[in-house]
């Protein structure tokens, strides 16, 4: 399964884990990661405060970015790449995006302002596919999906899901959609067209 814009061997491929600050990236990973993830989480100090975001309960925040790997059945291996969620970290995300097959954005409907630059990079970043995953905190949805298509101003072409990112079967759904998001809109338009 060959995927475009990776210079990765056919059998791989490089999914980006964005969002804003504590939407969830570090537990996705966590939660659907093989190998034992790693992640670049410090603690938040009183040095942080008036520069990071804050929530209330959040002791520790990714400074780097998280990574985990996870085989599909099909013989696909997925490589995690999070990014790190605080504003003073956003100009990692094109190193961390570079050489990507997807991403997924990760959304926090109890703090929809945190999700505006995340899902405004990748509708600017035209090469890369990705898919908009509502995580349900506490496995609720407070939000319709089409309400938060609306107020976030995504895309109709974007795929749009919801799942409790500390659920593995939920995390791995919303993977395997992001990857058949990838695939569908970067085969070659003769391939698609033989599909009809």
């Amino acid at each position: 399964m060959a995927f475009a814009h990776s210079d990765r061997p056919a059998d791989t491929a490089k999914i980006v884990v964005a969002g804003g600050f504590g939407v969830g990236k570090t537990t996705f990973v966590g939660s659907v990661s093989e190998i034992e993830p790693v992640d670049t989480d410090a603690w938040m100090t009183a040095e942080s405060r008036g520069v990071d975001r804050e929530r209330p309960g959040k002791v520790r925040t990714t400074v780097a970015m998280d990574f985990g790997r996870i085989s599909l059945p099909t013989g696909l291996v997925l490589y995690l790449f999070g990014t790190p969620g605080q504003p003073r970290f956003w100009h990692m995300w094109d190193d961390i995006a570079r050489g990507a097959s997807a991403a997924l954005v990760l959304v926090d409907t109890r703090d929809l302002e945190s999700s505006f630059a995340a899902v405004d990079y990748f509708e600017q970043n035209r090469r890369l596919p990705f898919v908009v995953l509502v995580n349900l905190f506490d496995g609720v949805a407070t939000h319709a999906l089409d309400k938060v298509r609306d107020a976030l101003q995504i895309s109709p072409h974007v795929p749009l899901m919801a799942a409790d990112v500390r659920d593995r079967r939920q995390t791995l759904s919303a993977l395997v959609a992001s990857v058949q998001h990838t695939i569908r809109t970067t085969r070659p338009a003769a391939a698609r067209a033989a599909d009809l």
